[in-house]
């Protein structure tokens, strides 16, 4: 059976190659989205799914379940993905950080009751994210144009094409069952979008363009994401600048 997420990794793949076969010559103002209008389109198209499903979802989600239920669910997710963030650091040679991401993934699932609680946090072992494109990044890959995927939202070709693996790097995805695995893909979706309720609202309100915003703000945190925070003050996107090692 092909699941959800298997559906997913196909589309956002099948996105990049139509990208790059059909959207080179269009023109755009920032060098950084060579492809805008075919992402514009996909912005729209996401944001007329998010209205008609996923933020009402959020909302039902948020009115039925209790803030301590939605706290512990965030918790194990976020528990599970430490596994592949631990994976990635290793990747990255930052051992310091894969140890105490290790040490916070044990933490959480023996004292935090399976990482229903994060024990971890008050022990001030610190979370990080890391995924496939951070470590792409580290080693000098390129972003490459930004790119806004159905469903999934803003990314870059890097961060598109190491979405496989990414995915298959997801604990929760470990799960024999597709039915749990699906659950669980769902269950993150709602719990992502309902931590984002206002935001949004308030972007939406504020900017004069939100694609705009959404752009310039996800382009932005992915450089600080792969710089740990400390991006070179010269940094330029398009410069061809490499990547740290």
């Amino acid at each position: 059976m092909i699941t959800w997420i298997q559906r997913c990794t196909s589309l956002t793949l099948l996105v990049g190659l139509l990208a790059l076969q059909g959207c080179a010559t269009v023109q755009t103002a920032d060098a950084r989205d060579p492809w805008e209008s075919m992402n514009r389109s996909v912005f729209q198209f996401n944001e007329v799914l998010d209205n008609a499903a996923i933020k009402p979802a959020a909302e039902l989600y948020v009115k039925v379940t209790p803030s301590f239920v939605r706290t512990g669910v965030g918790n194990f997710l976020g528990n599970l993905g430490d596994v592949w963030s631990m994976a990635n650091s290793a990747l990255q040679l930052k051992a310091q950080a894969a140890a105490e991401t290790f040490m916070r993934i044990n933490v959480n699932t023996f004292l935090g009751l399976g990482g229903l609680l994060d024990v971890a946090t008050e022990m001030r072992l610190e979370k990080r994210k890391e995924d496939f494109g951070q470590t792409l990044g580290y080693w000098g890959v390129k972003p490459g144009p930004y790119v806004v995927l159905p469903v999934l939202g803003p990314s870059t070709l890097r961060d598109t094409l190491a979405l496989p693996l990414d995915m298959q790097g997801d604990a929760s995805q470990r799960f024999s069952d597709d039915a749990t695995r699906n659950a669980l893909t769902v269950t993150r979706v709602l719990d992502i979008r309902s931590g984002l309720l206002q935001t949004v609202d308030v972007v939406k309100a504020a900017s004069l363009d939100p694609y705009s915003f959404v752009r310039d703000g996800y382009l932005q945190k992915r450089r600080n994401d792969i710089y740990d925070g400390n991006p070179p003050s010269n940094f330029d996107y398009g410069d061809g600048e490499s990547e740290p090692k």
